[in-house]
């Protein structure tokens, strides 16, 4: 067990063991303005795709919209923090939980998480994680509800997956992969349509069912897209390996050869099945974004920009084998962004123009998506 780092008081050498939260008396109430502007300026660090769309989300729910990613890339990097043993993995994610209720436990976090590593970047939002609760905390009531429900049912499936893979992240079959991608991302469509619900009076009660049924797809395709591309970033970067085991093992080969020369194209074959639900997942997220009222506009545009991207990977994806070699993984090229970029307030007002681009940049490679302009 990880030990937090010994304090004094009157005279008493009191240790908190990690699971608890240290004293906060030395620690001041953060200004929510200082943590907005940190939290603004850490952003593109740990996400450049995520910090390109948040922008365009205005005032509350631009700011609420920011916080909850950032609280959901602190879990993430618990979650993938090499060398870190299982229990005490788990016990960061009950008191990153805990801070979402707690502002005291929000502001000793850094302290209590000294011991994590990773990307640096990544490290440093955790060191700065005191930063984003403030900036949380200073949500309104219902606002940070949304957020607290989904962000705590995330927490719980990271917690369930860390302790049954504590030497790494084996998934074995495509149900548990979907368990999986609706743990980490599904609730993350939740909670994006909770809030456009609560910030946006277009969004009515018929309107936020329709979108509710479709929001777990919109996350979920994008968590897959993602995965597919980094099968060996994971592998070598995080220990963790998404592919199914029982994919691999119909095709030949297995989590112990994922990264094999001599297994490339079985692999490749055994990724078939989720670049299937991949596109059946991209398609369900288009029809997604298509319901969004054009009143909602910046809503919309949140929603194109990472959907385009991922069109545009997948279509890649289908051409590769990349991100089955040893260092390698897919990316769609500097060009392309900055002329989706340009794209993405053009064709947000149209559907029929929405639906066209995300056909020709996918290559062609998707199912189809009926509706009406």
């Amino acid at each position: 067990m990880t030990a937090i780092s010994p304090s004094a008081t009157d005279g008493q050498n009191n240790s908190t063991e990690l699971g608890s939260v240290p004293p906060v008396t030395d620690m001041p109430v953060i200004d929510p303005a200082v943590a907005e502007r940190y939290c603004r300026r850490v952003l593109p660090g740990v996400s450049r795709t995520f910090a390109l769309s948040v922008r365009v989300l205005p005032g509350t729910l631009g700011t609420a919209v920011l916080t909850a990613y950032l609280i959901c890339r602190i879990a993430d990097t618990v979650e993938d923090a090499p060398n870190m043993p299982a229990g005490d993995k788990a016990r960061l994610l009950d008191i990153l939980s805990a801070a979402l209720s707690d502002s005291a436990a929000g502001r000793a976090f850094p302290r209590t998480a000294k011991d994590v590593a990773g990307d640096p970047a990544h490290v440093g939002l955790v060191m700065h994680a005191d930063q984003v609760f403030a900036l949380y905390h200073s949500l309104p009531n219902g606002t940070r509800a949304h957020i607290a429900r989904w962000v705590e049912e995330m927490v719980r499936g990271m917690k369930k997956f860390v302790l049954l893979y504590p030497n790494g992240i084996r998934i074995q079959t495509l149900e548990e992969y979907r368990e999986y991608c609706y743990y980490v991302a599904g609730t993350v469509g939740y909670m994006l349509t909770d809030l456009w619900q609560e910030h946006t009076p277009s969004i009515r009660p018929a309107l936020y069912q329709k979108l509710r049924e479709r929001c777990r797809a919109f996350a979920e395709a994008l968590q897959t897209v993602n995965i597919l591309k980094d099968v060996a970033q994971d592998v070598e970067r995080e220990n963790s390996i998404y592919v199914p085991e029982n994919s691999l093992r119909t095709h030949g080969s297995s989590h112990e050869t994922i990264l094999s020369p001599s297994h490339v194209s079985r692999n490749r074959e055994a990724l078939g099945e989720l670049i299937r639900l991949a596109w059946l997942d991209l398609e369900e997220a288009l029809g997604y974004l298509l319901l969004v009222p054009r009143r909602a506009f910046r809503i919309r545009l949140f929603c194109i920009l990472p959907l385009l991207f991922a069109f545009a990977t997948m279509r890649e994806l289908t051409r590769t084998t990349a991100m089955l070699v040893s260092g390698g993984h897919v990316k769609i090229s500097r060009r392309e962004v900055k002329t989706l970029l340009l794209l993405g307030p053009v064709i947000a007002p149209s559907n029929r123009a929405v639906r066209w681009v995300a056909d020709r940049v996918g290559g062609g490679g998707g199912l189809g998506v009926k509706g009406s302009d």
